[in-house]
């Protein structure tokens, strides 16, 4: 049972290589440019941000993400979205980018560059620059609900990972009822509800489960970049992510 199941295994990652070889048609196109807002309900300069994100989220060739991070809860007022490894990633960017210390609320775009959220003109700036930037992402390609191929490729220096990141695509107003912000209502667009580390990626063609979705709303995306904060050098987006 086991050495058939290896067998199909072989077989679909054998087809999936030839499909996603370079030369491929269907899973070759630009990426667009991700945008990741680290945001918290309990910052009092967020609100902002919030909107500068829920603005780029209406682009087209944009894929705005709002995180919520959990570093901001001691004053007095716990963030409705916020989980740990949304934390873990901003630390992985400051890091990359040489900070001493994780800013919020701070946008990330395309895993190269960072600035303040609230700074709307220098983050349209660095987008708009990210957009020119020359790509050469691998393929890449949902194999049913459960799966992802990611292609071959020049791979970064000191590797690629594969990551799987869900958001919920619409508008949300939460009322704040302590803290800084108290009495106000802020606005999320994108925010994410799911991020889980796939694995390595080296450059060659490879196959990555998918672990199940908790929400049928959310949208599923799947991105390759450079290891511990690197540069983002593909994107996959289910059907159905129309802006809403």
């Amino acid at each position: 049972m086991r050495k058939a199941a290896l067998s199909l295994f072989s077989l679909v990652l054998s087809g999936v290589v030839a499909t996603l070889s370079w030369g491929g048609v269907a899973w070759a196109q630009k990426p667009p440019v991700v945008v990741e807002l680290f945001t918290a309900q309990g910052c009092s300069s967020c609100g902002k941000a919030n909107q500068v994100a829920a603005e780029l989220a209406k682009q087209d060739g944009v894929l705005a993400l709002t995180y919520a991070v959990d570093y901001w809860d001691y004053l007095g007022w716990k963030d409705t979205f916020a989980k740990p490894v949304f934390a873990e990633r901003q630390r992985a960017y400051a890091k990359k980018f040489a900070l001493r210390d994780v800013p919020t609320p701070q946008m990330v775009v395309a895993g190269r560059v960072q600035a303040s959220g609230t700074k709307a003109e220098a983050v349209e700036d660095l987008v708009k620059t990210a957009a020119r930037a020359r790509l050469n992402p691998p393929d890449m390609q949902f194999i049913g609900a459960a799966r992802v191929a990611v292609g071959s490729g020049p791979a970064p220096r000191g590797g690629g990972e594969v990551w799987l990141v869900r958001y919920d695509p619409r508008e949300q107003d939460i009322a704040i009822k302590r803290g800084d912000n108290k009495g106000q209502t802020l606005v999320h667009r994108n925010v994410v509800r799911e991020l889980v580390r796939l694995g390595p990626w080296a450059g060659k063609p490879k196959l990555y489960r998918l672990p199940a979705a908790n929400d049928a709303d959310l949208v599923t995306v799947v991105l390759v970049q450079g290891a511990k904060g690197g540069r983002i050098l593909g994107v996959l987006q289910s059907a159905g992510e129309a802006k809403r």
